[in-house]
């Protein structure tokens, strides 16, 4: 049986898609920065949103699961209007429109594919199961390299129904990695091992640290298999810092990803990723590390929260930059 779980549910409806400010603003609009006002939280926007071809957007990436109501065109056409350089794409999304229509979509609107996610999902027992797995992450290599973006991420998969055997999972992943290494080196994909916060080493992600992940990618080249530091997953992690010098040291940090670790956590735990600053989540130091070990690619704003995916696309853009340019930009320079 695969483990394979949807992380990609239907878009919200219609009705999903007003947000209501914070009650009680009142005439504080004063107070806001321009009028504007951040999703979800309702809250005045704390500094003004930086306009296309502001310089500190040079990095900036949209994964398009922070805007899950928007289609992949949408994304794009977004991504262009609110000055963004990049976007880290899914491949259902992709499947939708067909490869060569969201290849050329992309090249038209000059943007950079940061990442793919993604592949995996490559922990079941059955032998058959990981065989389709094995051919639909061959699949994806294929589909990344042709969308130009540099990884593919990984996530490994959690544990076949009624399997509590962890380090069979975590030894099949191994197994599996190492099968993709020659189509991805073919391709000049690099494969993006992603860490996943303990929560969902049952169902999701049998590697829970990055200690974990660069362990599984140290037999390749690091061209070949690297880390996806992500923000949610990871702040978590004793020695994280320690650990992301480590894949720094090896050039394997392949992606950054940042999000918020919100409380309370909702009851659906996946839909617990918030918009930077509204958690937990110290980014400065975070990324201060990620810059101090030679990280210079694309960081990606990825959330997954209902009343974010409930929010206009553009609300959401507009939020997430001014938020990336006061808590993760400044921080970029090593």
């Amino acid at each position: 049986m695969s483990t394979e779980i949807s992380e990609f549910p239907s878009s919200p409806g219609p009705a999903e898609h007003a947000v209501v400010a914070r009650s009680g603003l009142g005439t504080g609009d004063d107070r806001m920065v321009g009028g504007e006002v951040d999703v979800p939280s309702g809250l005045p926007a704390r500094v003004r949103t930086p306009q296309p071809g502001d310089p500190r957007l040079a990095r900036l990436s949209l994964n398009q699961r922070t805007t899950a109501g928007w289609s992949l065109r949408e994304a794009v056409d977004g991504c262009v209007a609110a000055g963004l350089p990049a976007i880290g794409v899914w491949r259902e999304p992709v499947a939708e429109v067909g490869l060569d229509t969201a290849v050329r979509w992309v090249r038209d609107a000059g943007l950079r594919v940061s990442s793919v996610c993604r592949g995996g999902f490559f922990t079941a027992s059955d032998p058959d199961a990981r065989a389709a797995a094995h051919a639909s992450n061959l699949a994806a290599i294929a589909e990344t390299a042709a969308l130009g973006a540099p990884t593919l991420v990984l996530v490994p998969g959690g544990l076949p129904d009624g399997d509590r055997d962890l380090v069979g999972a975590r030894e099949r992943a191994a197994e599996a990695i190492a099968a993709l290494v020659p189509a991805a080196r073919d391709a000049g994909v690099t494969l993006g091992i992603e860490p996943m916060n303990p929560i969902f080493a049952a169902d999701r992600g049998v590697v829970s640290t990055l200690e974990q992940a660069l362990d599984l990618a140290e037999p390749f080249a690091p061209a070949e298999v690297g880390v996806v530091v992500d923000t949610y997953h990871l702040w978590w992690e004793p020695k994280v810092h320690e650990q992301i010098a480590r894949a720094g040291a090896a050039g394997r940090i392949v992606s950054y990803q940042v999000c918020d670790w919100i409380t309370p956590l909702p009851e659906d735990t996946l839909l617990g990723r918030g918009m930077m600053g509204d958690g937990h989540v110290d980014f400065p130091a975070f990324t201060r590390s990620v810059a101090a070990a030679g990280y210079t690619g694309d960081v990606e704003v990825e959330i997954f929260h209902a009343d974010v995916w409930a929010a206009p696309g553009a609300d959401v853009v507009a939020t997430l930059a001014r938020r990336y340019v006061e808590l993760v930009e400044p921080y970029l320079a090593p």
